[in-house]
């Protein structure tokens, strides 16, 4: 635990959060600047800072949490898809520095726009970078 992580203190019950699904590892809170309705955090309850800090075991946890949460979302709200977001590092828009996941619940015709402007690519260009990654 870190003792400065706002997700820490909701995990410790120092904050409070509306929470909506916990396991021994994981804790489910909505969102206190939600998106939309709905709109859930899932994290570890151990502190991890990101992506690339956390354990495969952690990782693959979090993985299970997430569907297992979506599930319930899709069950008693009647939602018919989610986005799950994670940002991972300040240039990626991360604001609290303890890995989780956003899961946005998702309606047809809810006219919510949560996708990046499309740059495009041609293969040629596209190959260049995949052997540039792969080696």
């Amino acid at each position: 635990m870190s003792k400065d992580c706002i997700f820490c203190k909701i995990v410790k019950g120092e904050l409070p959060c509306q929470k909506v699904w916990e396991d021994e590892k994981h804790l489910a809170f909505l969102s206190i600047d939600s998106v939309c309705d709905g709109h859930t955090i899932i994290i570890p309850k151990e502190h991890f800072e990101n992506i690339f800090d956390i354990s495969e075991e952690s990782i693959a946890g979090l993985n299970v949490a997430c569907k297992t949460v979506s599930l319930i979302l899709k069950n008693k709200l009647g939602l018919d898809g989610v986005n799950i977001l994670n940002n991972s590092g300040i240039s990626a828009g991360q604001e609290v520095m303890h890995i989780h996941f956003h899961v946005f619940p998702r309606f047809i015709d809810d006219k919510n726009k949560l996708w990046f402007k499309h740059k495009g690519s041609n293969l040629e260009d596209l190959g260049k970078l995949a052997k540039k990654i792969q080696n």
